[in-house]
């Protein structure tokens, strides 16, 4: 039984790669992740306040004393007294997973404007990353703000990235663009390597008590492939890119019908926080195992199976389902 794919470029031992969480900021967990079955590793995400943080806090001891007489200089603390580690950490973090486990590395940059922050891909590539996620974790919320404004800033982001570096970029996408089958397929032409749907807003909450905004994170369910799943059985064939599938993997069952739909890849984070990395093992044991009862001997020969690529018109299935839907509550 071959369960391995591609994604990318990648040739992966299955589809199962842990998504970008604090299961990553230890070799060791990372290594015991691999063990259990992990076909590639996305790493936690470096983020553009992190490297500019760094970069404010340089200056900031850069130009303090620049009015100062020339023997003034030693006011400048040596690089190591205000070099905070964030970015530079990430690297060394990046080069010492590729010497301990032997799946692919795919780093995860994390950011919104356009500026210095990007130059870290070429570093993350240089660090030895095999693949590089970019996540652009955006919600506009001012009201003279165009959709067009908002594409841009995704599209822009990719081509800086891209230009920079030669090891693939998957672009990790909202699910609140008013077009995403048209804006997935501007990021496939514009190289694109991979696109991961979705990326989970955390929603904030109220504090009754204190009157304050605080977080409130939930981990997902499996409810939550629905999204996903729909979308990636629309973009299957649609697009060059590979598919990768992320919100409510934790099941078998949940894999099958996320590859059925079109996905290269599922990505994982919330089981893997609930169980340990052993629940890896439980779901590739039950892949197998369905796979098995139902006579199919590759990942591949599943792929897509149940897309909306045969469909002339995929938006009238949607509808006629959002009808039926709604009629079985009677």
């Amino acid at each position: 039984m071959d369960l391995s794919t591609t994604y990318m470029g990648l040739k992966l031992k299955n589809p199962l790669v842990p998504s970008a969480s604090p299961l990553s900021t230890e070799v060791d967990s990372v290594k015991k992740l691999e063990d259990c079955g992990a076909a590639a590793i996305v790493m936690y995400s470096l983020f553009e306040e992190q490297i500019n943080h760094e970069a404010h806090e340089v200056d900031h001891y850069l130009t303090t004393f620049s009015e100062s007489y020339s023997e003034a200089l030693s006011y400048l603390p040596e690089p190591d007294e205000f070099w905070n580690l964030y970015a530079e950490e990430y690297l060394e973090h990046i080069v010492a997973l590729k010497s301990s486990v032997d799946i692919p590395v795919i780093a995860s940059l994390n950011g919104v404007s356009a500026g210095g922050w990007m130059n870290y891909a070429k570093k993350m590539e240089e660090a030895g990353a095999d693949a590089l996620e970019l996540n652009i974790y955006y919600l506009p919320t001012r009201p003279t703000m165009t959709g067009q404004e908002v594409e841009a800033i995704y599209l822009e982001d990719l081509k800086t990235v891209k230009s920079a570096i030669k090891i693939p970029v998957s672009m990790k996408l909202s699910p609140y663009f008013s077009s995403i089958a048209n804006m997935a397929q501007q990021l496939d032409k514009i190289g694109a390597d991979a696109l991961v749907l979705f990326n989970r807003f955390y929603q904030p909450d109220i504090n009754l008590e204190s009157l304050d905004i605080e977080p409130n994170l939930k981990l997902s369910n499996s409810y939550e492939i629905r999204l996903p799943l729909r979308w990636i059985a629309i973009l299957y064939g649609n697009v060059s890119a590979s598919l990768a599938a992320t919100s409510g993997v934790h099941t078998a069952e949940d894999v099958i019908k996320l590859i059925m739909a079109g996905a290269d890849v599922t990505q994982l984070a919330s089981v893997l926080l609930k169980e340990g990395p052993t629940a890896l093992t439980r779901i590739l044991d039950n892949l197998r195992i369905w796979m098995e009862e139902h006579e199919y001997e590759s990942i591949t020969e599943m792929k897509g199976s149940m897309s909306y690529q045969a469909v002339a018109e995929p938006a009238a299935i949607v509808r006629s389902n959002y009808i039926r839907t709604l009629q079985s509550l009677r």
